[in-house]
């Protein structure tokens, strides 16, 4: 039986069996490519700058039992279906959306509610990109030692000024857009092979440094202490089902253009296992480098980008060394952000190429033009703060809904099951759909739903 009339997208065959194993922008060489590329899009400033005081605020080692089985969920059914359907309709968010709803004959639906999920992307985009600038400038101020000898308020509050970062966030923008702009998934693939493992260890350095500061211990009980009483509280379970469902990065858009390029020979549950581990690892370990160190100095645990920005340059400057190891902690944290970025460009341009018909350069060029014009306009840290607001509670969590359910209802298990089915050897566990239509898709709706509530919880 034909596809529904309408159903089929520019570059992209409408049936899934018969699609071309390559996409026109290249596949990942190997599974341990595609993996380092997903934590790097996975690992970012939630892991950072949120986890570690988030752990110690909701019950130390306690706080771990639920946000594990969080992870365990979303990372197994919620990453699998956007790998999945990526690589089943061998295009990305656009195409793919309009795949799922052309099963109902509704394509044309489909390819219009692709565009939520597609500029959450590029919302967050726009948005991670000044971040990473600042990041980018504490980096110098570290090189340097202006970080380390001025006040470090007074430094971060002249980068979030108006246009106060504009060189450190075009560099940004010009790092991703290059890497971008020659080459698709190998340069995606080459570029995690080096940042991902060197986060890795520059973080597990630092956290082994961390650990011989006297007063260390305060840090590691914040951390490890487990504080029962946390999981009867509403608030430990809710703020565990974000840190989880947003670290892993599910989106509806971002991981769905990686499984575009991932070969049918691999077995995407256990890809996707893989990528949740290593994320809940770097989040680990970014708690074991960060919090024993403001505890060594008395300084006042917090979270966002005053831990970050503030809390540990005032830590760095009285550790021997300090500008060595501020150095590392901000080049670290630098890669993390541009692989982040990496994909929320690669989403977007994607997205474009197929959907426009146009060049891998002229998309990439626009969506740097674009993502650089609105990020001048709200460079200053406090529009740009409710521009991230907006984006990571409103559009990036309905757009992940819209992804659930229009994979698991919308398509359906038949479909999506021949190719999650694709590369096993084992047939999928019989639990796998049961957990994915009615507990997995009711959590996005929650977490929806609860990030307007609580004002965000992720």
């Amino acid at each position: 039986m034909g596809a529904p009339r309408g159903s089929c997208f520019p570059a992209a065959s409408c049936q899934g069996n018969n699609m071309k194993e390559t996409h026109k922008n290249g596949g990942f060489g190997s599974r341990f490519g595609f993996v380092l590329a997903c934590v790097g899009s996975a690992v970012g400033m939630g892991n950072i700058w949120l986890f570690p005081y988030r752990i110690g605020q909701y019950g130390g080692a306690a706080f771990l039992i639920p946000y594990l089985l969080f992870v365990c969920i979303f990372g197994t059914v919620g990453l699998s279906a956007e790998f999945a359907i990526g690589r089943r309709a061998r295009t990305g968010t656009l195409g793919s959306y309009r795949y799922c709803w052309a099963s109902r004959g509704k394509g044309g639906l489909g390819a219009l509610l692709g565009w939520i999920p597609l500029l959450g992307s590029l919302g967050i985009a726009i948005g991670y990109s000044i971040i990473v600038g600042w990041i980018l400038r504490s980096l110098w101020g570290s090189v340097s030692g202006q970080i380390l000898t001025e006040d470090a308020a007074a430094y971060f509050s002249a980068a979030t000024g108006p246009l106060g970062s504009v060189p450190w966030h075009c560099m940004v923008i010009l790092i991703a857009s290059a890497i971008l702009m020659f080459g698709a998934a190998k340069a995606i693939e080459k570029v995690n092979k080096v940042l991902m493992p060197t986060f890795f260890i520059l973080f597990a350095l630092l956290a082994v440094r961390v650990a011989m500061l006297p007063g260390a211990s305060g840090g590691y009980r914040f951390l490890l202490v487990p504080k029962w009483e946390a999981l009867l509280r509403v608030d430990t379970w809710v703020m565990a089902m974000g840190q989880a469902f947003f670290s892993l990065s599910i989106t509806g858009s971002g991981m769905i253009v990686y499984g575009t390029y991932l070969s049918k020979k691999e077995d995407i549950l256990h890809v996707s296992v893989q990528t949740a581990v290593f994320d809940t690892i770097a989040a680990v370990l970014a708690a074991f480098a960060i919090m024993p160190a403001v505890f060594a100095f008395g300084i006042e645990p917090s979270s966002g980008p005053p831990l970050l920005f503030i809390t540990l340059p005032n830590v760095f400057r009285q550790i021997p060394f300090g500008r060595v190891f501020a150095a590392f902690f901000f080049l670290s944290v630098a890669f993390a952000g541009i692989t982040s970025l990496i994909n929320m460009f690669e989403a977007v341009c994607e997205s474009w190429q197929t959907r426009f018909r146009i060049g891998r350069k002229p998309a990439v060029a626009v969506c740097a033009a674009v993502t650089l014009l609105v990020g001048l306009l709200i460079e200053e840290e406090t529009k740009m703060g409710a521009w991230m607001d907006f984006i990571t509670i409103l559009v990036i969590p309905f757009g992940a809904l819209l992804g659930a359910v229009s994979i698991y209802f919308v398509l359906g298990p038949k479909d999506i099951g021949e190719e999650l089915q694709s590369g096993r050897k084992a047939p999928l566990p019989g639990w796998f759909f049961p957990l994915a239509r009615f507990l997995y898709v009711p959590l996005a709706l929650i977490v929806f739903i609860l990030g307007i509530v609580y004002n965000g919880i992720g």
